[in-house]
């Protein structure tokens, strides 16, 4: 419980930055949105940009002169944040200890390795859960002079669930990388490159059909936002898939750092 709260008051600074930019991010959409609000001429301008971007950024499947559409296409950006900070946070809670040179302090508290992989990736998961809620709670407030509908809310769920669900399986392959590469500033790049490679992979996905088969590689297609609203619920296969990626990264981390040699 100890190692818990610790690396949650380690990391209040972290989820401050991460709700700060979410905010920004949320605050600059929705005032941009009051020029669209209920007026599809003017997104005209949406004509300037060519059709093959638009396709990969999925942004012709959503109508943005609704919220609906609005948070549609403000998923790329929940899910890329999401996405980064789930996986910066999972390598850097553990690579921290060598990077601070206080591994050898940790690892002579009386209990086992997996107990304090278990403390430290749970802190990781509380962060994810409170970045969720507060992308929420900004969003609802954000929105709430434009009346949003049922069919908003619903969806703006279905969002912020396949949001965590994002972060959890990128945290879980951080924690994997930290636990398994021996040196800590590799594992960071390392997680943020697998982060980036599958976000760009999602967008040639979008844009070459031929590509397709490569959704099954990114996390980023298992939530598509356009399929969430249409469909309204999350892919079981995807879920199913996303539940395999964190067990066995889980069980992987947990693995390599009880026989791994700690540098101090």
């Amino acid at each position: 419980m100890n190692i818990f709260l610790h690396e949650l008051r380690a990391n209040l600074k972290s989820l401050a930055i991460w709700s700060v930019i979410v905010a920004l991010l949320i605050a600059i959409a929705v005032s941009k949105f009051a020029g669209f609000a209920g007026d599809p001429s003017m997104l005209a301008v949406l004509d300037s940009i060519p059709p093959a971007m638009l396709d990969a950024l999925n942004i012709r499947v959503f109508n943005l002169s609704t919220l609906s559409g609005l948070y549609g296409v403000m998923f790329l950006y929940f899910s890329l944040i999401g996405a980064i900070a789930g996986a910066l946070w999972g390598t850097d809670i553990i690579a921290k200890e060598e990077r601070d040179k206080t591994a050898e302090f940790a690892l002579v508290l009386p209990v086992s390795r997996s107990r304090v992989v278990a403390a430290k990736a749970l802190a990781a998961l509380v962060n994810c859960i409170a970045l969720v809620l507060i992308t929420w709670a900004v969003s609802l407030v954000a929105v709430r002079s434009y009346n949003p509908d049922r069919a908003f809310y619903d969806y703006l769920a279905l969002e912020m669930r396949a949001m965590l669900a994002i972060e959890v399986i990128f945290l879980a392959i951080g924690l994997l990388l930290a636990c398994t590469m021996r040196r800590y500033k590799r594992a960071t790049a390392a997680a943020v490159a697998v982060v980036l490679v599958t976000y760009f992979m999602s967008i040639a996905v979008g844009l070459q059909e031929k590509l397709d088969f490569l959704k099954y590689l990114t996390p980023f297609k298992y939530f598509d936002a356009g399929e969430l609203l249409r469909s309204g619920q999350m892919n079981s296969t995807y879920l199913l898939l996303a539940a395999v990626i964190v067990s066995v990264s889980l069980a992987g981390a947990f693995w390599t750092y009880n026989r791994r040699d700690v540098y101090v």
